[in-house]
């Protein structure tokens, strides 16, 4: 499954990708080893979870949840000294799940290591009102995480949906970054995170699939998706409603912006602005080589197969041409990626069948 997940990201041209693996060391070893022979750049949480849950998947203890954590470090560190292309990810599931306990001590861990950390905050009410319920003695949900030493440059927080001006305003003060997953967040009928207010808050974002909470591993999916939540926000009966037109249409994210979210925005979100999410001269070669058709100017019956699954007929701008590829593309315009400037994936066509 592990294997299929990979090479399903890599297809669809996910260079790099930010897994919740499982509460198993092994099973989490196991990804962090094929995400390395596959060629995926990778960061690999074996989630800690001590609190709620089911009790054939939860961690006996706070002392269990951090031994099983640092003994995954240390096997990433076997394979990949450096963490140059796969690394590991402090990863307490959510704030519910975990013991204040298993909370301090993996800020432990982060301040000796300076290893990422990735959770999920604000994804739905129902989980904020829980949060409320298990901290009392915090403000709010973002406050949670900062009290137990989890919120800083570091931290990749999933969703945002529901975030108060105040959280907004200690994220950007503590330069944690946001993962927006637009395509689960409609799936789940959690809500619409406001992308454009997180940026003016000086919030860096970028995109999630938050498979299988969406249906998709594409990000150019949740490119399109990104599109399509913002302008949900100003519909009748919309979050932003009540703004003015003027502010209301500001909302809108263009195709241009969700594409920023889906490259430079996810480099800067899992901390390698510096290496990939551009092209630009010392940056690591992280890419994809995208093919779109160009219908011919005479069709006849059924001599011409489009396997590219968008049609360009010649006269559209290039910004159309981008358009419609963020609009109709898929992994079959995907056909070679390279990650860190070896070949990891290339669509072979065959004219038979």
């Amino acid at each position: 499954m592990y294997t299929r997940c990979i090479r399903q990201g890599l297809a669809h041209g996910t260079t790099t990708a930010a897994y919740y693996a499982t509460i198993d060391v092994n099973s989490t070893n196991l990804l962090a080893e094929l995400c390395l022979s596959m060629g995926q750049r990778a960061f690999v949480g074996r989630v800690c979870m001590d609190h709620l849950g089911p009790d054939y998947y939860r961690d006996e203890s706070a002392d269990r949840s951090i031994t099983a954590t640092q003994a995954t470090i240390e096997y990433i560190r076997s394979i990949d000294r450096d963490f140059e292309f796969v690394s590991p990810i402090l990863t307490p599931r959510f704030a519910p799940s975990c013991s204040s306990e298993a909370m301090n001590k993996l800020s432990e861990i982060q301040k000796q290591t300076q290893l990422p950390v990735q959770t999920h905050i604000s994804e739905n009410i129902n989980e904020i009102e829980l949060v409320k319920e298990l901290f009392p003695n915090s403000k709010s949900y973002a406050a949670v995480y900062d009290a137990h030493g989890l919120l800083n440059e570091k931290t990749i927080l999933a969703h945002a949906v529901h975030l108060t001006e105040e959280e907004a305003d200690l994220i950007a003060e503590r330069k944690a970054k946001i993962a927006h997953c637009p395509c689960s967040n409609s799936a789940l009928s959690s809500g619409v995170a406001r992308v454009r207010w997180l940026l003016e808050k000086g919030i860096q974002v970028g995109l999630g699939s938050d498979m299988s909470g969406g249906y998709s591993p594409s990000i150019l999916e949740a490119a399109r998706h990104a599109k399509l939540v913002s302008n949900h926000l100003i519909m009748p009966g919309g979050a932003l409603n009540e703004l003015s037109p003027e502010k209301r249409d500001k909302a809108k994210l263009s195709v241009e912006e969700v594409l920023y979210l889906a490259t430079r925005g996810g480099a800067q979100v899992v901390g390698l602005a510096d290496k990939i999410g551009a092209f630009e001269v010392g940056k690591q070669w992280d890419a994809q080589l995208v093919h779109i058709g160009i219908v011919p100017d005479e069709v006849a019956g059924d001599d011409y197969v489009n396997f590219s699954g968008v049609d360009i007929f010649g006269w559209e701008t290039w910004d159309e041409r981008i358009a419609k590829w963020v609009f109709n593309g898929d992994s079959r315009n995907v056909r070679k990626v390279w990650v860190g400037g070896r070949l990891v994936h290339e669509l072979v066509l065959k004219k038979d069948g």
